[in-house]
């Protein structure tokens, strides 16, 4: 299966395999994608994925994660976006991207400048921190920037913003859209109720919270070609317990109900992931106290997803090798896989998995320039 076509609306995917947004911070200020960008992804295609999928990008200058994010706030996006699509387009690949806006955790270093709030050694470089916003005034990370509470006009103007990104997108020449509401940016700022404390019609039960997602999907949709689908990405739980250990915050439940109502409004295939809404201590500490990944993790969510609403679902997280991608697939627990380190370790990961599954012995799978060589070595043999 996993190297089986998928049909969602008017596009066909030649196999399973999505690489997943991965954020470079590679741009300049500017937001404009880079020949860092190309190569970066083009060889994912070469490698034989048949999605590939753009890192995030921003519809607002103010929803950036750090100076170095990607934009689609601008028509001059465009170019450099659409050069990318026909490379992958020529290699076979679908073509996806992003659309995102940070919200509360904007206003940041690089992650290998310490993922820290903007301050003085970045401002001095020219990269002043500027005040994120979000659902409310609650910091997501301690010692971040706090933001500030998005006022209903400025809602508005977000809704169509991300209509906006949609149609540069589209003329761009991509065929899949992804809207990032997950990992405690602004939109899972509003779903959550562990972040969203407004009184007004954005806030209070699941119905308000869930507004924005709501009324953002619609307007990507009214701007985007109806033959194209689009994914919705979800932090499909928050991982967050109370102090009598009882579920708290975003539940399953509550994206069972979520993706229902995203599916009415044209969006197409969940994209399962989950956490990410809340930090009390510094990220860098906060990650150095979480358990050991486990394989698969984020599987299950996908997969009851599916299973309460019939709607398709991509899963992600710790999906390291081929066999098991397949037995996600064989065992009907997500439609798509995405991958995302793992191709950063192995950016030919596809073309790996069809050799692991036994269904190219012969290399024909690799582009021919590859194939025939790899094919005559393995047939000479190498000796002891």
């Amino acid at each position: 299966m996993l190297f089986s076509r998928y049909q969602l609306r008017g596009v066909t995917f030649p196999n399973r395999i999505v690489i997943a947004p991965m954020q470079m911070y590679m741009t300049a200020p500017d937001g404009l994608l880079t020949d860092w960008h190309f190569q970066h992804l083009a060889k994912f295609a070469v490698g034989g994925a048949g999605t590939v999928m753009t890192e995030a990008l921003i519809v607002d200058p103010v929803g950036r994660n750090t100076y170095g994010d990607a934009g689609i706030w601008s028509d001059d996006h465009i170019p450099p976006l659409a050069r990318l699509a026909d490379f992958l387009h020529r290699q076979g690949a679908v073509a996806a991207a992003q659309l995102h806006h940070a919200g509360p955790k904007s206003s940041r270093q690089r992650p290998w400048e310490g993922l820290g709030p903007l301050g003085d050694k970045e401002a001095l470089r020219g990269e002043k921190p500027w005040q994120p916003v979000s659902s409310t005034d609650s910091a997501s990370v301690a010692g971040w920037h706090r933001p500030r509470a998005m006022t209903k006009d400025e809602i508005r103007k977000l809704v169509e913003d991300y209509g906006a990104g949609a149609r540069r997108v589209d003329r761009a020449g991509y065929d899949v859209l992804d809207i990032h509401a997950a990992h405690g940016y602004l939109i899972h700022s509003f779903l959550s109720p562990v972040a969203n404390k407004r009184e007004d019609e954005y806030g209070g039960d699941i119905w308000g919270r869930m507004r924005l997602a709501l009324e953002i999907a619609e307007s990507v949709r009214a701007n985007w070609p109806a033959g194209k689908p689009i994914f919705f990405r979800i932090s499909c739980v928050d991982w967050r317990r109370d102090l009598d250990d009882r579920t708290d915050g975003w539940t399953i439940e509550d994206s069972f109900v979520l993706a229902r109502e995203l599916h009415k409004r044209g969006i197409d295939l969940i994209d399962c992931s989950s956490g990410g809404i809340r930090a009390e201590n510094s990220l860098m500490d906060y990650a150095k106290k979480r358990q050991k990944l486990q394989r698969g993790f984020q599987v299950p969510h996908a997969e009851a997803i599916r299973r309460e609403t019939g709607i398709p679902t991509m899963a992600v997280g710790v999906i390291l090798d081929g066999p098991q991608a397949e037995a996600i697939l064989q065992k009907g627990q997500a439609d798509l896989i995405a991958i995302g380190r793992e191709a950063l370790t192995d950016p030919h990961w596809a073309l790996h998995a069809a050799q692991a599954l036994g269904i190219d012995p012969q290399w024909q799978k690799w582009p021919p320039s590859y194939g025939w060589w790899l094919e005559l070595r393995e047939r000479i043999g190498i000796a002891d």
